[in-house]
């Protein structure tokens, strides 16, 4: 059971007093005592002599020893060995055969001694027991030596202070602690690696005598402090035949193998799993931050502590990635599963930075390969971190692992996955790299679809916004306002416009569309209707009339549907003439009344053909106001136009007599948070005195 030193301060069992129980041992052996005088007569005689020789004390005691217990043919030997005995001092010992009082003949270990009393008188002590239970005591202990020393079974002695007594050879392979560094220590100096407290579960079973059995246990041992072991163990209290409490022992079974086969499959299952909800979780809008973030809020706590997604600023841009020098990042998104300092270190979403030729990432990206650090140094910091007090930050949060991964599309490096671990204890491994490597595949396809759809979206909201006319800075008798806003980032963009168009004799046209579809050829549509509209209005042409050549002029246009509200304001006259294609009603709102939608033919969309338009004229003096907008204002998924309408009445009425600039934002606040599926285009004219 490994080496005992009796020299450590502490070792010996301690002294109860002179009631102390027996061990036992001598119980197991029945040893018998026998005293003899120099003339071989018996003079003492014990009980346990009376069973293994079967004469009494009574008929032993006076007995000159040899007649009386040993047959005729062994008496000489005996009467030689008992004199060498007395004469010499020395101790004899030995197996020897002996007569039973029934005539039978037994084989009993015997330890012969010399006594001298106080006279000065010499005795003989015979200690003597039966040879097989002698045997069969030294065959279990040595049985029981043999298991211990060999057995695959890690075995432990502790005393009832729990302190080691011993260690077998199997404990010492399985934790990776020899048995010099344990004898003699309490079990809380040594088990220290063990997340639970060990010390009082053995109490408990010390002191309750309830054994635990294959209780599991989850560690990483001073002999592989890298990687997690699984061991069974069992305690249990030892006690002697009477009882008496001698320790503790605990059993320890290695079962990492089986621990980590059924980790991996379960490990695997939670990859599979972690690959579907990327699936499902990543690439769920055309955004390029909300992909970027979605990829790395998927990958925490799962995969990593700590992830950063960082694009290329040339893939932003469409240009190249240069293959060489610095490499310039746009950060996107990061994500951590608890506050940690490595969040400090990282680059603000947004944000752009510059990282040098020996940093980490940039060789990532450069390569193409992915960069694996199962352990980190404060050097290794140093080159995943972009300066010096980043890398402070890292250390301090306890990264001591790292994996970046490209992001690869169509053949294209677009950035790289960064991933940290600070509180997860174990490295990265291959089998992270591999599914870091397949998430970042899926998800930059993601992210170069939402780039590519980035890039058509701001040049079809270039194009647009470049149609749109800027707000004029005078028009006789009016004060207005405009407002467009795109639609959210998963709808492209649409056909919205506005305009106020100064004309002859101090009259001012107001033009609201809205062309069906979306995209550029939406916006491309919108631009002609727009110019048109214009040239229109230049002819002086009414309300009405106009509707109709725009209607006639869409049949040439290949989106033709378009909805449209076209009025011609009269200062002098104080009256404003209104006709609509199929467009919403305008919002009419006069000093101390309410906003009210005007009841007006709504008349047919631009592009149907074949329907007359009709005009209405209305009074709008000083301090009216009329609000013009598309149905992208209040029109949603959730709630019935009417109650859209009337929210804008309202939102309309409260913001009555405002600052018509301040007016256009509020009502888009109010009525249409960014992020809609439509977009917007509002206008907003008020009678001046």
């Amino acid at each position: 059971m490994g080496t005992t030193d009796s020299s450590r301060a502490g070792d010996a069992r301690p002294v109860t007093g002179p009631a102390a129980p027996p061990s036992g041992l001598l119980d197991l052996l029945s040893v018998a005592a026998v005293v003899l005088n120099t003339s071989g007569q018996v003079v003492f005689w014990s009980t346990k002599a009376e069973e293994l020789f079967g004469y009494t004390a009574t008929e032993a005691l006076g007995r000159y020893a040899a007649p009386l217990t040993v047959h005729e043919e062994h008496r000489d030997e005996v009467i030689k060995l008992f004199a060498e005995v007395m004469e010499s001092g020395t101790d004899w010992a030995g197996a020897f055969p002996i007569r039973h009082k029934d005539g039978s003949t037994r084989l009993v270990e015997f330890r012969n001694m010399r006594l001298l009393d106080d006279l000065g008188d010499t005795y003989v002590l015979g200690l003597a027991a039966d040879q097989a239970a002698v045997e069969r005591v030294e065959r279990d202990a040595a049985l029981a030596m043999c298991l211990v020393s060999q057995s695959p079974v890690g075995l432990a002695i502790l005393d009832p202070q729990l302190r080691y007594l011993a260690v077998n050879p199997a404990l010492e392979r399985i934790t990776g602690q020899c048995a010099a560094d344990r004898l003699g220590r309490p079990v809380g100096e040594v088990l220290t690696y063990l997340d639970t407290d060990p010390e009082a579960r053995l109490r408990r079973v010390l002191e309750t005598g309830e054994s635990v059995v294959d209780r599991d246990i989850v560690c990483h041992p001073p002999g592989d402090p890298d990687h997690e072991h699984a061991w069974s163990v069992s305690y249990y209290r030892l006690e002697d035949s009477g009882g008496r409490v001698l320790g503790l022992a605990y059993s320890v079974i290695d079962v990492t193998e089986r621990h980590r086969a059924a980790a991996e499959a379960t490990q695997a299952r939670q990859r599979l799993a972690l690959i579907a909800r990327a699936s499902a979780s990543v690439g769920t809008t055309l955004d390029l931050e909300t992909t970027a973030c979605e990829l790395a809020e998927v990958v925490v706590p799962a995969l990593a502590d700590v992830a950063a997604v960082d694009v290329l600023d040339s893939a932003l841009d469409g240009r190249t990635a240069s293959h060489d020098g610095p490499a310039r990042f746009r950060a996107l998104a990061v994500s951590a599963s608890h506050a940690t300092e490595a969040v400090r270190a990282a680059d603000p979403p947004g944000e752009l930075a510059t990282y040098d030729t020996d940093r980490l990432i940039t060789q990532c990206v450069r390569t193409r390969r992915p960069v694996l650090l199962p352990h980190t140094s404060r050097a290794d910091l140093e080159r995943i971190a972009r300066h010096g007090e980043a890398a402070a930050h890292l250390a301090a949060a306890g990264v001591h692992s790292y994996l970046a991964v490209p992001l690869l599309a169509r053949g294209e490096v677009l950035g790289a996955l960064d991933l940290k671990r600070t509180r997860n204890r174990a490295p990265f491994d291959d089998d992270d790299l591999f599914l870091a490597w397949e998430l970042a595949a899926r998800a930059a396809v993601c992210i170069d679809n939402a780039r590519g759809y980035q890039a058509q979206r701001h040049a079809a909201l270039t194009l647009q916004r470049s149609l749109l006319p800027e707000p004029p800075s005078h028009v006789p008798g009016l004060e207005v306002a405009c407002r467009y806003q795109p639609a959210g980032v998963t709808s492209e963009i649409g056909g919205d416009w506005y305009d106020a168009i100064p004309l002859r004799g101090d009259k001012t046209a107001l033009v609201v569309g809205d062309v069906m579809g979306s995209g550029i050829t939406a916006a491309a549509t919108m631009g002609q209707l727009r110019s048109a509209a214009r040239a229109f209005a230049e002819l002086a042409l009414p309300p009405a009339e106009a509707l109709s050549h725009l209607d006639h002029l869409t049949e040439g246009v290949e989106q033709t549907i378009t909805t449209c509200i076209y009025c011609v304001y009269d200062p002098g006259r104080g009256e404003c003439e209104i006709s609509l294609a199929g467009h919403l009603p305008p919002a009419l709102m006069r000093p101390g009344r309410p906003a009210r939608l005007l009841d007006l033919p709504t008349g047919a969309p631009l592009g149907v053909g074949g329907v007359p338009f009709e005009a209405t004229a209305i009074p709008f003096g000083p301090g009216d106001e009329l609000v013009l907008y598309t149905d992208g204002l209040v029109e949603t998924r959730s709630e019935p136009i009417d109650a859209r309408l009337r929210t804008l009445l309202d939102a309309l009425t409260a913001t009555r007599g405002r600052d018509l600039q301040d007016s256009c934002d509020r009502i888009l606040r109010m009525l249409r948070p960014p992020g809609g599926d439509d977009d917007v285009a509002l206008l907003i004219a008020r009678a001046l005195p």
